[in-house]
């Protein structure tokens, strides 16, 4: 029965180790202690964790690239100059004749400055489209992120309180058995009881020592785990108060009223909305590289030719200056209309997954309410079974003060209150938990 308890025990006590715990260190000084609330934990998680800085950075990127789009529309100035200095000048020979074209040691100086402007460029209005739904997919998967955040933290708060308070019911157990082996040892001692009833008093009392230090290490864990999402140094000390018994209340009405679901906000289906729009918009870019552009161009040249020396001042300069307005007609591209194949061929195979998605994802939501609701009756059972089992300590626990009862029946007493709270505690988290995910799933923050 002994190894009975302990087994039950740690199995309960190991899912306080759920959801990957790191390793503690303890702050000095309880006034450096932060009492956090859910609220104040999520707070402080979105301002300091590192995956939440990163997206909003990434927005800021997708805001430039926006603003590099339109400003493709925008005139652009551009100055050339070039000097060229000829050592000996080329003869051209027609008929008998020789002509130089140009004089030896002479330099040409030449300066241009041109603004172009575009008239009509489809591609260009096309991109500051796609660059919008970029944008909007950069603040989508912020919110992911932000989701993603939330689903953790919320989960890590109340994995410290199920350690919490499964350390308190061990420690009250390791109380009362300290208290039987007491009351054992002064029957013992008056000749009440038999040494056997003494020695199994006293194994009960050890065995329990290692659970509770077990116990002990699951809060320095789940605290350390929920400071590494927060962002906090891990030094720092966190004090989170009550117990998972004050949201017993809440979880009867909030399991009623699970039942509908909307998976409009789920942020998957919301990104893969947007890439089906961003996909669209790309096969309208690539479409409009079969039509025309026009553009206009402005031209101011300075130029001066065969000068015999370095003396820039006294040269002779010709100025000249034009007007271009060129249009450019696209005739035949191979390499466009494969694109355009390649990218029909996405948005097919992107409607395929997100008919998937939103199948595994409506799986996904029933499932955590159909958890919620089972877990929900198993607490208002667990509730039940706690004082049938107070009551089945206190009887055994009379029976053997007066000779009636034996040894076993006491220990046995104590293993089924402990595991009764521990299943009533497991029992709120597995509810808590199952509400999280949910409220990822739907996308609610």
């Amino acid at each position: 029965m002994k190894r009975g308890f302990l087994r039950k025990t740690g199995l309960l006590i190991a899912a306080a180790l759920v959801a990957g715990m790191g390793a503690n260190a303890q702050q000095t000084g309880e006034d450096a202690a932060l009492n956090l609330s859910l609220a104040q934990a999520l707070e402080i998680a979105l301002s300091e964790n590192p995956t939440i800085k990163v997206a909003e950075q990434q927005i800021e990127v997708k805001k430039i690239s926006k603003n590099e789009a339109w400003q493709a529309l925008l005139p652009s100035a551009d100055f050339s100059g070039s000097v060229q200095y000829t050592l000996l000048a080329p003869v051209m020979k027609l008929n008998g004749m020789e002509f130089k074209m140009g004089a030896d040691e002479t330099s040409t100086w030449n300066g241009q400055f041109q603004v172009s402007l575009p008239l009509f460029a489809p591609t260009v209005y096309a991109t500051m489209n796609l660059t919008k739904s970029d944008l909007l997919n950069a603040v989508e998967q912020s919110r992911s992120s932000k989701l993603d955040l939330i689903n953790q933290v919320t989960k890590a708060y109340y994995q410290v309180i199920l350690a919490q308070d499964s350390y308190d019911v061990l420690c009250k157990s390791l109380e009362q058995a300290q208290k039987n082996f007491d009351v054992v040892k002064s029957l013992y001692e008056l000749g009440g009881t038999s040494e056997y009833d003494k020695i199994s008093a006293e194994v009960q009392l050890r065995s329990l020592n290692p659970t509770v230090i077990q116990a002990r290490n699951a809060v320095t864990l789940s605290k350390l785990q929920l400071k590494v999402l927060m962002g906090l140094d891990p030094e720092y000390d966190i004090i989170i108060s009550g117990s998972l018994e004050d949201y017993e209340d809440r979880l009867y009405s909030e399991a009623l009223s699970a039942g509908s679901f909307s998976l409009e906000n789920n942020t998957n289906m919301r990104q893969l909305k947007m890439n089906e729009t961003m996909l669209n918009q790309t096969l309208r870019v690539q479409k409009m590289n079969f039509m025309p552009t026009l553009a206009l161009a402005g031209t101011y040249q300075l130029q001066s030719m065969q000068n015999a020396d370095w003396n820039v001042g006294n040269y002779d300069w010709v100025k000249s200056s034009s007007i271009v307005l060129s249009l450019s007609v696209p005739i035949f591209r191979m390499g466009n209309f494969t694109k355009i194949r390649s990218t029909k061929l996405q948005i097919s195979q992107l409607q395929e997954n997100m008919d998937y998605t939103e199948k595994q994802l409506s799986i996904q939501a029933r499932s955590y309410i159909d958890n919620m609701k089972a877990n929900a009756e198993q607490v208002a059972s667990n509730r039940e079974a706690i004082e049938q089992a107070e009551k089945g300590r206190e009887i055994a626990s009379k029976r053997y003060e007066i000779g009636k009862g034996t040894i076993l029946e006491l220990n046995n007493s104590e293993v089924s209150l402990t595991q009764a709270k521990l299943t009533y505690s497991q029992s709120i988290y597995n509810y808590l938990a199952a509400k999280a995910d949910l409220d990822k799933v739907l996308g609610d923050e």
